[in-house]
């Protein structure tokens, strides 16, 4: 057996010169001065904040840190119990749609697998109305165009999905205007039949299919829904009163209320309108609907976190005004922000000041209504944690963590 090498060591010889302790003294004014110089400097620092980090202040980072990565952090806490409660239904779709964006900012691969092997997005259920559908085909399409356009069979079956409703006579002017509608009209036994700017997400399916396929029948569906034609208006003409101000039937926000947020629903299939085609007036439509539901002026969001303060559907929420950031981050910079300060004060639980659970820290369940006292209109408000609520949260907090990455 070898012995190991070991080089003989000598001992240095003493430098000549100045006294030991003399020297060291003089180092150690030299560190605490450059220390000093340091800190002075670094005050001077345009845009570095001296205020102490807090977990509220959402526009501060520590220095080196990625901005984004406390969120991606975040987004995985929220999708770790999603996962966990997952069905393969509509709700389960909210949080596919999240994970596609969050895969999207992240890369993991994970991700990839749970929607594709694990829970195959094609195996999804129907639902019943025709925006379980359409939640269904938007996550599939958005697989299909975040993990590189590549695998067909998520638009074929997405297509398939639409066309099978499309047959059906779900989308109609079954009440003088064109739109979609929850079941045919004239159905027997199947209760009430309404239209909604959820059911409407369909249009925002027919754009995504017209992109992956180029067939214009699904771009025809789409101008329909929102322009009308000779016979009967589109919901711009029915709905839109100008200047972001979308007005509709009331009712309860699941059953019959027309604009559940009040037209911020309408971003995401004006913004869809837009990229397609490129016409300035989807984009001004998208525009002014989404500062206007963000101010405070309006009554919808609070003044200061700018969670809805009536509402439920907080991870619909934030993707249509997000879907109307990414077509102008330009002149609607601050939207990021406001959705920021939002999640934030779900994070946090107000701060501490919460009187209904919003975050749950134990497995970060997220409750379905974001305001902090409760009592918001809307499906399983108090919900924490269960497929719905929390496929919400992953959607809300997914695709955040996508433009927080600095993604358009």
């Amino acid at each position: 057996m070898r012995k190991p090498y070991h080089p003989k060591r000598t001992k240095p010889s003493p430098s000549p010169g100045r006294p030991k302790g003399r020297i060291i003294a003089i180092l150690a004014i030299l560190v605490a001065g450059g220390l000093l110089l340091f800190n002075h400097l670094r005050s001077r620092v345009p845009g570095e904040s001296t205020a102490p980090m807090t977990e509220a202040t959402p526009s501060v980072h520590r220095v080196g840190e990625n901005p984004a990565a406390r969120w991606h952090e975040r987004a995985r806490s929220v999708d770790a119990l999603f996962h966990d409660v997952y069905t393969p239904c509509w709700e389960g779709a909210y949080g596919a749609i999240g994970d596609a964006y969050l895969f999207a900012a992240t890369n993991d691969s994970s991700l990839l697998r749970f929607h594709t092997v694990a829970h195959d997005l094609r195996k999804m259920c129907t639902g019943t109305w025709v925006d379980d559908r359409a939640w269904v085909c938007l996550a599939e399409l958005l697989w299909w165009h975040f993990s590189g356009e590549r695998n067909r069979s998520l638009v074929d079956d997405a297509r398939r999905r639409y066309t099978e409703a499309r047959q059906e006579g779900r989308l109609s002017n079954y009440e003088g205007y064109w739109s979609w509608y929850n079941w045919p009209p004239h159905s027997v036994g199947r209760g009430q039949i309404f239209t909604n700017s959820n059911m409407n997400q369909m249009a925002s399916v027919a754009c995504w299919l017209y992109e992956a396929t180029r067939d214009k029948r699904f771009l025809e569906d789409a101008l329909l829904v929102w322009n009308g034609d000779k016979t009967s208006p589109g919901v711009e003409k029915a709905l839109y009163k100008g200047d972001g101000r979308w007005e509709g039937k009331p009712g309860l926000a699941a059953f019959g209320k027309q604009l559940p947020w009040e037209g911020a629903e309408y971003c995401s299939i004006g913004a869809s309108l837009y990229r397609i085609t490129g016409d300035e007036r989807y984009k001004a439509v998208v525009i002014a609907t989404a500062m206007r539901i963000l101010s405070p002026a309006g009554g919808w969001v609070d003044p200061q976190d700018f969670y809805q303060i009536r509402m439920d559907g907080n991870g619909a929420f934030v993707n249509y005004v997000l879907d109307a950031y990414s077509i102008a981050p330009g002149e609607m910079a601050d939207v990021l922000t406001k959705v920021e300060l939002m999640l934030e004060h779900v994070w946090t639980n107000h701060e501490g000041r919460a009187t209904v659970t919003l975050h749950r820290e134990s497995d970060h369940g997220i409750r379905n209504g974001w305001n902090p006292f409760g009592g918001e209109d809307g499906y399983g408000v108090d919900e924490i944690g269960t497929v719905h609520a929390q496929g919400e949260a992953a959607r809300a907090f997914g695709i955040f963590a996508y433009y927080k990455s600095g993604k358009i």
